[in-house]
């Protein structure tokens, strides 16, 4: 179906569009939000990020944690079963190392993904209620050490030429108050300059690799504590920081964007992703190769709004 070959070649999650019709909410009022405060929305437009603090409760992060360490078949407590080869090859080159966790469709996932504080969250950024969720995976990012190394590094998964009306998310299932874990970094300063930095570039630099040779004292380092959500425009770079504590980032990724109903192949392909539980297939989604998901947990069960967040039922 065409909408795998939509990212065939970029980073992007391909269980929704690159670009929503919908623009991406210009202004809000105190009265029209229902998690995010004025002083979060201000925020959110200048920098191009925002933290909301506990939008999962800290026991629901941790269970979801828990999991991933069984799905991974390692043990929290014994750092000598935490370095393993990598299942699958990456093609995204630059995620190599950083420790993705290709399961996608989980029950705790999901749980997750319906939790109404994180649903209205994303209806503040948004300013409509008639939102798909991305069917995403999970991390755990190890501390580096010899043989198992990776750089630090900046992308955008989007074209920013491209205005992608589009944004991404990270609930942090683990403190990651350590600056030295590894964990979401970002250049708000690029975000809000990009127009004007772009004329001081080569043409035929990398779209979705800017040169920060220059920028690196303008990377901030995102901290978040366990049950925290992270939201962020797509236009702003960003990236996983190197691990260099003994400590292991634990997180899900999540995004949500308005629905698209009228586009059937994407949404049967989300649906068919959730009930076989079958990963997405992109640029920097290799899955599973033991398709573990298949064969070892059932189709997640679903609230009523679990079921329009998929798209097996119309908003």
């Amino acid at each position: 179906m065409a909408i795998y070959n939509d990212h065939k070649d970029i980073p992007g999650n391909p269980s929704t569009a690159k670009t929503s019709k919908i623009r991406l909410r210009e202004k809000a009022k105190a009265d029209s939000l229902n998690v995010l405060s004025v002083d979060d929305w201000k925020f959110w437009k200048e920098k191009g990020y925002i933290v909301i603090k506990d939008a999962i409760k800290k026991e629901q992060a941790k269970e979801t944690a828990f999991f991933l360490w069984e799905f991974e078949d390692k043990n929290s407590k014994d750092s000598s079963s935490w370095y393993s080869p990598p299942r699958a090859e990456m093609k995204m080159k630059e995620l190599a190392g950083t420790g993705m966790v290709e399961v996608y469709n989980h029950q705790l996932l999901w749980d997750n993904r319906q939790e109404k504080k994180v649903y209205e969250s994303f209806v503040d950024i948004w300013g409509t209620e008639k939102l798909w969720v991305t069917i995403d995976r999970a991390n755990l990012n190890f501390p580096i050490r010899k043989n198992y190394e990776y750089k630090s590094f900046i992308h955008w998964d989007y074209d920013p030429e491209t205005k992608p009306q589009n944004v991404q998310g990270v609930i942090a299932l683990a403190d990651q108050t350590d600056l030295n874990m590894g964990g979401f970094q970002c250049i708000p300063w690029l975000y809000k300059n990009y127009d004007t930095w772009k004329k001081t570039q080569p043409k035929d630099r990398d779209p979705f690799k800017p040169d920060i040779s220059e920028l690196e004292d303008r990377i901030v380092k995102v901290p978040l504590e366990e049950g925290d959500l992270l939201i962020f425009n797509s236009t702003l770079p960003h990236g996983i920081r190197p691990n260099y504590s003994n400590k292991v980032r634990i997180a899900q990724y999540i995004s949500m964007m308005p629905a698209e109903e009228e586009n059937l192949d994407l949404r049967n392909y989300r649906i068919n992703s959730w009930k076989n539980r079958v990963a997405p297939k992109g640029h920097a989604f290799p899955g599973d190769p033991r398709k573990l998901e298949q064969k070892k947990y059932e189709t997640a069960k679903l609230n009523g709004l679990g079921e329009k967040l998929l798209g097996l039922k119309s908003w």
